[in-house]
């Protein structure tokens, strides 16, 4: 498998080289050449597959000749060791439960798989690399956690100051050693800018082996196709496609369903579930492509005016509203409607939702109220409501227990540098690293 660049102006790489280099060296994301069919057996068999097998047969394609087949299969095999449960949240709905890794969050997935992927790298080199990567909450501790004490890597994180909750700062500020946390006096934005700049640096790049954890590199960013498969499997309405509704941010998330879906996924439609960042919902609706200053709300994930991985959902499906039209529905969710979505599914299911969850569980109430003869479907559950305790406490009025797991990371020590948005305290933070 090759990959080559969007911006169509670098030399095409194999799954190596595009994992090592995070993006082009035209500033582009990489693409894969093709994407995959799976064929009619493969979609057969699938409903009792397992997982390991799934996995690897899925994956096997896009990383080519790059992993030993039996290096992968163990990667895979690491990758998914945690439970993604499909759930009943009334009737006709369900959530895939994505937080159930490590960090508690769907990142894990993908973080895991780069790390490993990486650690190969590394290990096959006999170099230091370092990863850079910017986050706008769950990105930094997945990456912290997936990568703390590889050998040959150091992580450097980049987090807008005072925009993630406590337990995600915890997560991503705890560990020092290998891992390193830059506080940026900005917001998610910036973090992505600086991240891109440094990318962009031939002169750092001189200097250093650089690659990104964020969904920008293909190696986090594909693996996700995964637990869309997994939900697949758990599915008792088959043959009946499901409706699924997508927390969306950067994006990376639902390209990563809709290839699973342009290789054979059974799927009724995609909804990009938006909080009042609707940059993509304005588009989808037809008002144009025009990113706004990001908006800060309860679901700070999703706090991106201007989502990376959209260019690659535009490659799978069009250019215009109309191409998107096909597959992908959009919506904007309101703090205040957040809220009172938390509190109704609690009281009414006894279910907890985080923000995230909840704009994407009131994006397919309305989309299905809006199209009755649709069966059902599922939204992504991407982080535990324990890591927003804030807008479950204005919701519900009483705190959420805390998991046994958390309880000794919140009194870890933050270890960050407190940096201002400009390139060169980046610069010059990478180079002290060499």
């Amino acid at each position: 498998m090759q990959y080559y660049s969007l911006a169509g102006q670098a030399p095409a790489a194999d799954f190596r080289t595009a994992t090592l280099k995070g993006q082009a060296p035209d500033r582009g994301l990489y693409f894969p050449s093709e994407i995959p069919r799976w064929g009619k057996a493969f979609l057969e068999e699938l409903p009792g597959m397992a997982r390991d097998e799934m996995a690897l047969r899925v994956m096997e394609p896009y990383v080519g000749d790059n992993i030993p087949s039996a290096e992968l299969h163990q990667i895979v095999h690491d990758t998914l060791d945690f439970p993604i449960p499909l759930v009943p949240v009334g009737n006709p709905h369900s959530c895939l439960e994505l937080f159930h890794g490590p960090t508690l969050a769907f990142k894990d997935v993908g973080a895991r798989f780069m790390s490993r992927c990486l650690g190969w790298f590394a290990s096959e080199r006999g170099e230091k690399m370092v990863v850079l990567v910017a986050t706008s909450g769950d990105t930094g501790g997945a990456v912290a956690h997936g990568f703390h004490r590889v050998p040959g890597i150091e992580v450097v994180i980049l987090y807008p100051c005072g925009k993630v909750s406590t337990v995600q700062e915890k997560q991503l500020t705890t560990l020092g050693e290998n891992i390193h946390a830059l506080e940026v006096l900005g917001d998610f934005d910036d973090c992505q800018r600086l991240v891109k700049q440094a990318f962009a640096d031939s002169s750092l790049q001189s200097h250093l082996s650089l690659s990104s954890a964020n969904s920008i590199n293909v190696a986090r960013w594909l693996p996700q196709q995964l637990y869309y498969i997994l939900a697949w499997q758990q599915w008792t309405h088959r043959p009946v496609p499901p409706v699924i509704s997508v927390p969306s941010g950067n994006f990376g998330n639902l390209c990563a369903g809709m290839m699973a879906w342009r290789s054979g996924l059974p799927v009724a439609r995609f909804i990009a579930a938006c909080n009042a960042n609707a940059t993509v919902p304005r588009f989808i609706k037809g008002n144009g492509y025009r990113p706004q200053k990001s908006i800060a709300t309860y679901s700070n994930a999703m706090d991106v005016a201007d989502p990376s991985n959209f260019i690659r959902i535009l490659n799978i499906l069009g250019h215009s509203p109309e191409d998107c039209q096909i597959i992908l529905d959009a919506d904007s969710i309101t703090d205040e409607e957040t809220l009172k979505t938390i509190q109704q599914v609690y009281h009414r299911f006894g279910y907890w939702l985080d923000p995230h969850g909840a704009v994407g569980y009131l994006a397919l109430q309305r989309w299905m109220a809006d199209h009755p003869s649709l069966h059902s479907g599922y939204f992504l559950g991407t982080a535990h409501p324990v890591k927003f305790p804030s807008p479950i406490e204005i919701a519900i009025g009483t705190s959420i227990p805390m998991p046994e797991q958390l309880q000794a990371l919140m009194s870890g020590e933050k270890k960050t540098t407190e940096i201002p948005a400009q390139y060169e305290e980046v610069r010059d933070f990478l180079k002290r690293l060499r």
